[in-house]
């Protein structure tokens, strides 16, 4: 995917954050620093696959989920930069799919969310450092200050450990409605809105 995408390409700005994202998790689980690598592993699998699942689905045509859709819709956009592209696909990713792959990961393996609360907190660590690195990355220089302090405001309106604390808050709720599939889904329809809403807002084109 990485090589077919074009460099100005937003969904491709955002596959190559989540790629470099990716290996450095892989890199991690091979240096032990997980408490429990096959459970991260199986859940690293299960949340990739739901954005793979949203590129075939764009890909064929068909209607990805509504967090997605900000993204796959405003990939071409001229006045969109390459660091609102970056973040708008980790809110989508964070905030809907991340919840959906802890259910699916906690029912696969019988376990309960405790059981992946202390990994989940060392893959917020690794994602707080790589985040510092795509902002510094991918932020315009300080030339001109004019264009550049509309982005400043509107990326630093948005939080990583912020989406993560509501994604694992999404994830708990789930669970404890799994017995009750259709206010799950309800839920779950519900946070894929909101989380759309976020990514049109970060997506604003600016001058």
């Amino acid at each position: 995917m990485d090589a077919a995408l074009p460099p100005g390409d937003g969904v491709g700005v955002f596959n190559r954050v989540y790629l470099s994202v990716t290996e450095e998790v892989g890199r991690s689980l091979a240096a032990g620093y997980f408490g429990d690598a096959a459970a991260t592993e199986d859940l690293d699998v299960r949340f990739a696959g739901r954005y793979l699942a949203a590129v075939d689905a764009a890909a064929a045509g068909r209607r990805p989920p509504a967090c997605w859709r900000p993204l796959f819709a405003a990939r071409e956009r001229a006045r969109v930069r390459p660091l609102q592209f970056a973040l708008a696909g980790i809110n989508a990713h964070i905030g809907h799919d991340l919840a959906l792959a802890l259910v699916d990961t906690c029912r696969a393996r019988g376990a309960e969310p405790p059981a992946l609360a202390a990994d989940f907190d060392r893959v917020g660590l690794l994602l707080t450092r790589i985040e510092e690195r795509v902002r510094e990355e991918l932020m315009p220089g300080p030339d001109p200050l004019e264009a550049v302090d509309p982005l400043t405001h509107l990326v630093g309106s948005w939080s990583l450990l912020r989406a993560r604390e509501a994604a694992w808050s999404a994830f708990r709720a789930l669970w404890g409605l799994r017995g009750m599939p259709e206010l799950a889904a309800e839920l779950a329809e519900r946070v894929d809105a909101s989380v759309g809403l976020v990514g049109r807002v970060l997506l604003t084109p600016l001058p």
